[in-house]
């Protein structure tokens, strides 16, 4: 070998570890930053080794989340029972407190009132949660982006107009589609669409394009007040919310959903200038 040949070798080799050093700090950063919305192109062996320590995170992730949903069943359980305990306990001092002339000692109506109360209460709370985990399976058919996005802005147009926001959707590509439940995603781009105008957004802007995977990505980008950054990791978490209204399930079964679709919704960021969701369907 001579010696030009060999500096070339030498040159070119730490170029290419130079880049896989950008490649690791890059990875870094992101999962410091709690993101796993990354992927390395797999033509090599270090970027598949990156690519799995990738996947690792995301199944811790997922872990966490289903120890999440463990305690949420524990706290609903929870719940319910102090609401009916109080129910059964009331019914039956009334029950007891009638006597054969049908009198009472106590209010019978004020009783009454307040088991119809705390009924309504409970059942509300329930249907909140069927709600959360009734997600139906998915109907697929193909889907052009375009009509789509155009119906759910549609919808939505006089919820926005009166809040004085405009609403756009901007393809970086023709013809664009996606395999998908039209209802399903429709209700996730009208929850996006609404939570940003209720942050107090001028301006929505929607996106599409092919990712480097084949994959069909979505961007809901917004300019309304940012999530706080304590809150950026709990948003997806079932009955979690920042409103001062609002059953905290919207983004919840926005993620069931993508995943039943073998997709991902991530927040790629929130700040003072703009608010962006990510879907991304494989």
């Amino acid at each position: 070998m001579t010696f030009t040949v060999w500096l070339v070798a030498v040159i070119a080799t730490i170029r290419a570890r130079q880049k896989d050093i950008k490649k690791v700090a890059y990875m870094m950063d992101a999962l410091e930053d709690g993101e796993l919305n990354f992927r390395f192109q797999d033509k090599n062996k270090f970027n598949r080794t990156l690519n799995r320590i990738r996947t690792i995170f995301e199944k811790q992730r997922q872990a966490h989340e289903q120890d999440s949903w463990t305690k949420l069943i524990r706290v609903l359980t929870h719940e319910i029972m102090n609401t009916v305990s109080p129910i059964a306990s009331l019914s039956d001092a009334m029950a007891k407190s009638v006597d054969e002339n049908g009198h009472s000692e106590l209010d019978i109506k004020a009783g009454l009132e307040t088991i119809s109360d705390s009924s309504k209460n409970l059942i509300g709370f329930v249907q909140t949660y069927r709600q959360l985990s009734g997600v139906a399976k998915p109907v697929r058919k193909a889907l052009d982006l375009l009509e789509l996005m155009d119906n759910v802005i549609g919808l939505n147009s006089e919820f926005a107009a009166n809040c004085g926001a405009t609403c756009k959707y901007r393809p970086e590509e023709d013809d664009l589609m996606i395999y998908a439940d039209e209802g399903q995603i429709s209700q996730i781009l009208i929850n996006l669409i609404k939570n940003a105008l209720q942050a107090g957004a001028k301006h929505i802007d929607i996106s599409a394009k092919m990712g480097k995977e084949d994959d069909v990505i979505i961007q809901v980008a917004n300019d309304g007040e940012p999530i706080p950054p304590a809150a950026q990791e709990q948003i997806f978490i079932p009955f979690y919310t920042t409103k001062k209204e609002g059953s905290g399930i919207g983004l919840s079964i926005s993620r069931q959903i993508m995943r039943n679709h073998n997709g991902t919704i991530e927040l790629l960021r929130s700040n003072s200038r703009q608010t962006v969701f990510e879907l991304r369907f494989r």
